[in-house]
């Protein structure tokens, strides 16, 4: 692996030499600070009971759709991609294969990055280097030292938030809690989609469940209102700080209790329309904002993905295998409903996420520049890579500023790739902030102060930490 790429200390920073020496300076401000993440999908229960890493292909390849996708596109079968019907071993050579796909990708960033930093290989990734790597990092991943505690503190990670199905008994949350020898925080986070999306496959199994757990002993729409809200409280009770909404649009509506009540029963009874399908997830957004005005959870909203495009891909493979793709979201007439109730209201923290691009400077830079409680979420998915988190900064900081925004967010299933996504983040922070002291828009002693907020206390500040 050449160091001069993976490694090289001016990776990602300005190509002229004066505003380079301009962000190594801002670079050097943050660069060790300790990670803040509050939205991400790292099983708590591999940091609790300290699980040993599988295999290289079932860490690094099998459950990272940004990764299978690619090599989908280029002709290889989903079923070459699949554990259970090919070796480890076999995997990873055809991943080694298609390295060079990655080339300019923000995937080949940070695994060039984990491959050099974290796995200690040196050797660019090919056909002919595949068995060799596959048993470097195999050694590697049996160290007694390369465990995910030991790991969490090495990464200098000092909060990791997950994402927590609103029934989870939040076991290995109370664990880690209270455990002496443990010294970071690992927060659970509220994530209802699987009760709130009627057309999800378990969405009637789920609310059933539900009620008869947490209902009050109400068996309708009041139950089913109530039950949300008690799990909220239990979460609360147990470290949780946010809430995450992953709804299809960010449209938001308040229905008339019997209104609700009546689609809620159209929807159990299994007559629900699409439309009545979009009228309820509106009306429940608006709901969890109001439950999040109550309670004090950060209301988090991550719209604008067609979920599952290739139907027999996701009948044979099932979800997050690749084809979620992005489409066009309309933000200020769907999220008005709930800002004209909420939007001032005290200590309500809404943070917005988008993989539409094009409303960051047309629509969520000016609802963050006027509401309180709104923030901009940070370059999301398909968005989280260098020059679309430059074209982030350029798009809203002229309109709202550095102090509306959320702070990074890794939003990741890959343990190992925090570090990397959270240092490419501080060096394109690194980057836009030289290049404003350089065209003498900003002065260097308030981009110093600037890249501590963004980077550190941002995070801390939006999420309540």
């Amino acid at each position: 692996m050449s160091t001069s790429i993976a490694t090289h200390p001016d990776r990602l920073l300005p190509a002229d030499p004066g505003t380079r020496e301009i962000a190594r300076n801002l670079l050097a401000r943050v660069q060790d600070l300790p990670i803040i993440s509050p939205h991400g999908h790292v099983d708590a229960t591999v940091i609790e009971q300290n699980t040993p890493f599988p295999d290289p292909a079932a860490l690094l390849v099998t459950p990272d759709h940004y990764v299978t996708r690619l090599i989908h596109a280029s002709g290889v079968s989903m079923e070459q991609l699949q554990p259970q019907n090919a070796g480890a071993r076999e995997i990873w050579r055809t991943f080694c294969r298609s390295w060079p796909l990655f080339e300019g990708t923000a995937s080949g960033y940070w695994l060039r990055t984990q491959f050099q930093s974290v796995f200690g290989l040196h050797e660019e990734l090919s056909a002919e280097t595949a068995d060799a790597s596959f048993d470097a990092i195999s050694a590697r991943l049996a160290e007694p030292g390369f465990r995910p505690r030991e790991l969490f503190k090495d990464f200098n990670i000092e909060v990791l938030a997950t994402t927590d199905d609103p029934l989870d008994d939040l076991s290995s949350h109370k664990e880690l809690a209270h455990d002496p020898s443990f010294h970071g925080r690992v927060l659970p986070t509220f994530r209802p989609d699987a009760y709130i999306n009627i057309a999800h496959p378990s969405w009637g199994t789920n609310v059933e469940r539900l009620i008869a757990a947490a209902g009050d002993g109400a068996t309708g729409y009041g139950g089913y209102i109530a039950a949300l809200e008690n799990r909220r409280r239990y979460f609360v009770e147990h470290g949780a700080v946010s809430a995450d909404h992953g709804v299809r649009t960010p449209a938001t509506l308040k229905l008339d209790p019997a209104d609700a009540e009546a689609l809620f029963e159209r929807a159990r009874s299994g007559k629900a329309s699409f439309e009545d399908r979009e009228v309820f997830e509106a009306h429940m957004t608006y709901q969890m904002a109001r439950m999040s005005v109550e309670d004090g959870l950060v209301m988090t909203i991550h719209p604008g993905s067609f979920r599952n495009h290739h139907t027999p891909t996701f009948e044979a493979f099932g979800a997050d295998t690749g084809h979620d793709i992005p489409f066009a979201v309309n933000y200020t007439e769907g999220i008005r409903p709930l800002l004209q109730d909420f939007g001032t209201a005290k200590d309500f923290h809404l943070v917005l996420f988008t993989l539409d691009e094009t409303v960051f400077s047309r629509e969520l830079a000016p609802l963050a520049g006027f509401y309180p409680s709104v923030y901009l979420g940070a370059p999301w998915w398909f968005l989280d890579a260098p020059d679309a988190m430059l074209r982030f900064r350029s798009a809203v900081t002229e309109t709202a500023g550095f102090s509306r925004s959320s702070g990074f967010i890794d939003d990741t299933r890959a343990f190992c790739s925090i570090p990397a996504r959270h240092g490419a983040s501080r060096r394109v922070e690194a980057s836009f902030l030289a290049r404003l002291v350089a065209e003498h828009r900003i002065s260097e002693d308030r981009a110093h102060e600037v890249i501590v907020d963004v980077v550190d206390s941002a995070p801390r500040r939006v999420f309540k930490l």
